[in-house]
């Protein structure tokens, strides 16, 4: 019958009963979201077929893979069809606690105390979270996914995008590695003139990117001029103030910098309008001088043809690299809805994903499995999983096959007691540490904030048209050059869209989130 309504429900799949099989095992009914590389039925995979042996609960899933969960997820919980708990949820501060207002989901700090020995064990070890995912109403309404790897300004997440140029281009033209703005300029301009790839056409890129908030985009560039920009247009200075970095002069000096490249027809003319699959097709051909990515072995692959540049020196001198204020954490991974007749049963599953090896495994992916390729080797005797060789497979492309995604907690002490580095990740630390970190002048970020409700409400009305807007100005600007003459009207129009109440909610929720 619970598999029934589970399947012909449409929505949610119905709350499960309280009714347990003779063997006393509970089944729940879950909604959940997964690569279109995964199998459709998470019971499928070897990390859910073991939990289910340790923990006695029967999951059954409804399963979407991501492009269309959000809205399934939406409908499940509009229509009040509601499953016992969405895994691997997906929700922003706003829905959450609207969800919550509307008596959808349920408060989980009692369920914490009473039933979660490792999540209390995190939360212990890191007491920095526990405020982070208590709402201002003092309840905590979701389970978090935490991922640590490095602190401070050698944090893995320290810096989104990572320049890398071609440094066979460079070595062909008898070229040194920039380390000026003038000297990138110059740089670009002989990778269109002087056909480093050798085939007698000028088909080089020299400069490509993706025009929006990400890895993948320019704006790496900008901190030479000053403060910089990151993807929340948020920097903090070393006295505590919360900056809107698109109003700052040193970034209107940057989008100019940008518009000499473009008259000097350095940026690939799809930068604008690019999407990844377009992006990555040049990039693995080999076409860029100089393009942005997290990895490169995402683009042009983990061969010796493409190296990081180091940050440059500004026209004054100045090298700087902007920090982001990405945490791996995401307060939303996990809710319970109030349909839950089972909620010890359910807290105690919860808890075993915050079990160190559990967590791992949710991560990356597991061991043992003879079916495909494994992401782990497990050392029984030490309890510990070491990540084995990828062997030429994208490290993105196994996980979506294997891992669970969902609630967990990695702490940076993990490493070395329960786990290995992966090989992707040490070389990621090695540029943060050594070619990064030691350029970023920014000695405060802006942490995770759980604002309130009405400070939602208004920040999210207020982002949407000031965002696009400071998108759209910059692109023009970017191919038009007419920054200086349209500045004047530019600053007040961020404030016509409430830009000084965007910095008055943020600099409070600074405040509040570091006294």
């Amino acid at each position: 019958m619970l598999l029934l309504s589970a399947c012909s429900s449409g929505g949610g799949g119905g709350s499960a009963s309280k009714e347990q099989d003779p063997n006393g095992k509970v089944t729940l009914n879950f909604m959940t979201q997964s690569s279109a590389l995964a199998p459709s039925d998470p019971n499928d995979k070897l990390i859910n077929q073991r939990l289910e042996e340790k923990t006695n609960v029967h999951i059954n899933w409804k399963n979407f893979t991501k492009d269309v969960f959000v809205e399934k997820r939406n409908l499940a919980m509009a229509s009040g069809d509601l499953p016992d708990a969405i895994f691997d949820a997906g929700y922003g501060d706003y829905e959450l606690l609207k969800l919550a207002k509307d008596g959808a989901i349920i408060p989980v700090n009692d369920l914490i105390e009473q039933y979660m020995p490792n999540f209390k064990k995190v939360l212990e070890a890191a007491p920095e979270y526990k405020a982070m995912i208590t709402a201002p109403d003092g309840n905590i309404y979701a389970f978090p996914w935490i991922e640590e790897l490095g602190s401070g300004k050698e944090r893995i997440q320290a810096v989104d995008a990572v320049p890398w140029i071609n440094v066979e281009w460079l070595k062909k033209l008898g070229l040194e590695m920039p380390k000026t703005t003038e000297e990138l300029k110059k740089v670009l301009i002989a990778f269109k003139t002087q056909d480093p790839n050798g085939n007698g056409q000028a088909d080089e890129i020299p400069l490509s990117f993706i025009n929006k908030p990400g890895a993948e985009d320019i704006a790496f560039l900008f901190a030479s001029f000053g403060l910089g920009e990151n993807p929340d247009h948020a920097v903090v200075t070393n006295d505590g103030k919360v900056v809107f970095t698109p109003a700052e002069e040193d970034y209107k000096n940057a989008v100019k910098f940008i518009n000499e490249l473009y008259k000097e027809g350095l940026i690939d003319v799809e930068a604008y309008t690019q999407n990844w699959s377009t992006y990555l097709a040049k990039g693995k051909d080999h076409k860029y001088g100089l393009y942005f990515s997290w990895d490169k072995a995402n683009i042009s692959g983990a061969d010796d043809s493409y190296d990081v540049m180091s940050p440059l020196a500004g026209p004054d001198g100045e090298i700087n690299v902007t920090r982001t204020n990405a945490l791996g954490f995401h307060r939303g991974r996990m809710v319970i809805t109030s349909a839950n007749k089972n909620l010890e049963a359910t807290a105690k599953w919860v808890d075993q994903m915050y079990d160190p090896i559990q967590s791992v495994q949710n991560n990356w992916g597991t061991y043992g499995d003879d079916k495909q390729q494994n992401i782990f080797e497990y050392d029984a005797e030490k309890n510990t999983l070491k990540h084995l060789p990828l062997n030429g497979m994208a490290p993105v492309e196994l996980r979506e096959k294997t891992s669970v995604g969902g609630p967990l907690a990695i702490l940076d002490s993990y490493y070395g007691k329960y786990t290995t580095l992966p090989d992707d990740a040490k070389e990621r630390m090695r540029i943060v540490k050594e070619i990064m970190a030691p350029h970023m002048k920014a000695e405060n970020v802006m942490p995770s904030v759980f604002n309130s409700i009405e400070e939602l409400d208004r920040l999210t009305t207020i982002e949407t048209d000031l965002f696009a807007y400071v998108l759209r100005m910059r692109t023009e600007w970017y191919q038009n050059g007419k920054i200086d003459q349209q500045w004047d009207a530019y600053l007040k129009e961020l404030d016509r869209l409430g830009l000084q109440e965007w910095i008055e909610i943020k600099q409070s929720g600074y405040d509040r989130a570091t006294k």
